[in-house]
């Protein structure tokens, strides 16, 4: 079907298969944080990034993370193709396409056998009538037909988390799901949010860890779950799919969705996910999480999981700084720094089930070729 200019039509495709037909694999190279060779004030241990795997699709796509939309979050099967060609509108029109979310696709209940790739630019590959083979036999050959089409595509492996695919889909595809399918909840929201945590040190340039795709603004939870779901995904460098509908999208969520500072941080060039760091309170819901960026900055959210208002607090050490350097912090939500010259540690009242999200960036930090 005829797509709006600026947008990449994708389609996601359930049951096509192809010949497998061998390649020569690449060897992934070593994970930019690595290669950083001047001295760093943030640890390179506690941002692991060893298990960064071997990319063999070769398509040179997903130097970050992968950012559209999807028609499963909001319309399930309701799908036509006035649908979609109203949403490719509304993402231009919203400003959405500009910021980068430039992917969209038809997920569920449009396959059908005629179908072929003729201008697809994005597979997302389900394990639904899989006829009993397992993840790691039956993606790899649908990889090897992707590379000899002689178009880009990019591979997004669904196969739910089942067989831990962090460790073994950096050979197959651009991104994997490490989870099972997310619901509009609180719930379901921080449960994902803690198995692909899990996994973060195998993401990179080149291959994601993929939570599952977005559900801000679909009206299961509230403005501060919301801005706290797209910020954890933003630092874990999780792809930004959009679930809703963006052709009658509200204000609130459009602030959330268009916050570009904080798809600054899921887009940065280093690709190093964020990950939990520290955790207090009942349960561990005074959550600390964060990551390194490019220009030896930070990234750090304070997220407050508890059923009540807390003050929570992120000393250097938990977080990876040196204790004894000073930082500016930057408010990605405000949108200004709120603090210069911060040594040692930094606190901050945060809203139940809310988030606040920040930049740190040394006095020191100078902006590091990668």
């Amino acid at each position: 079907m005829a797509m709006s200019s600026g947008i990449l039509a994708v389609v996601s495709l359930i049951t096509i298969f192809f010949l497998s037909l061998m390649i020569t694999a690449r060897v992934l190279p070593i994970h930019p944080y690595l290669k950083i060779k001047d001295s760093t004030p943030i640890s390179q241990l506690l941002y692991d990034t060893s298990n960064y795997g071997f990319l063999q699709i070769d398509n040179g796509l997903a130097l970050s993370p992968q950012m559209g939309w999807s028609t499963w979050n909001f319309f399930a099967c309701n799908i036509n193709e006035t649908v979609i060609k109203e949403t490719a509108d509304a993402l231009i029109s919203t400003g959405l396409a500009s910021l980068g979310y430039t992917y969209v696709n038809i997920d569920d209940c449009w396959s059908r056998l005629p179908r072929n790739l003729k201008g697809v630019d994005y597979l997302k590959y389900d394990n639904c009538y899989n006829l009993g083979l397992p993840p790691q036999k039956r993606y790899p050959p649908m990889r090897d037909a992707l590379n000899v089409t002689g178009r880009t595509i990019f591979y997004a492996l669904c196969e739910w988390g089942v067989d831990d695919p962090a460790l073994w889909a950096g050979k197959v595809g651009n991104s994997w799901r490490t989870t099972e399918d997310i619901n509009d909840t609180w719930a379901s929201m921080t449960t994902i949010a803690d198995i692909n945590n899990k996994w973060a040190s195998y993401a990179g340039p080149g291959g994601w860890n993929d939570p599952d795709m977005l559900e801000v603004g679909n009206g299961g939870m509230n403005y501060h779950e919301y801005k706290g779901h797209f910020s954890i995904w933003a630092l874990m460098k999780a792809p930004l799919i959009i679930g809703c509908d963006v052709r009658n999208i509200t204000a609130e969520t459009l602030e959330i969705l268009s916050n570009k500072e904080v798809i600054a941080v899921d887009q940065d060039p280093l690709g190093v996910q964020g990950r939990r760091v520290y955790a207090s309170g009942p349960d561990g819901c005074q959550q600390v999480w964060a990551g390194p960026l490019s220009g030896n900055r930070l990234a750090m959210v304070l997220w407050n999981r508890c059923s009540k208002a807390a003050t929570i607090t992120a000393k250097w050490g938990a977080i990876g700084l040196e204790p004894s350097i000073s930082v500016s912090v930057r408010d990605l939500w405000k949108h200004e720094v709120v603090s210069e010259n911060t040594v040692g540690s930094f606190t901050a009242r945060v809203d139940a089930h809310g988030c606040e999200m920040y930049m740190l960036t040394p006095q020191r930090a100078t902006h590091t070729s990668i």
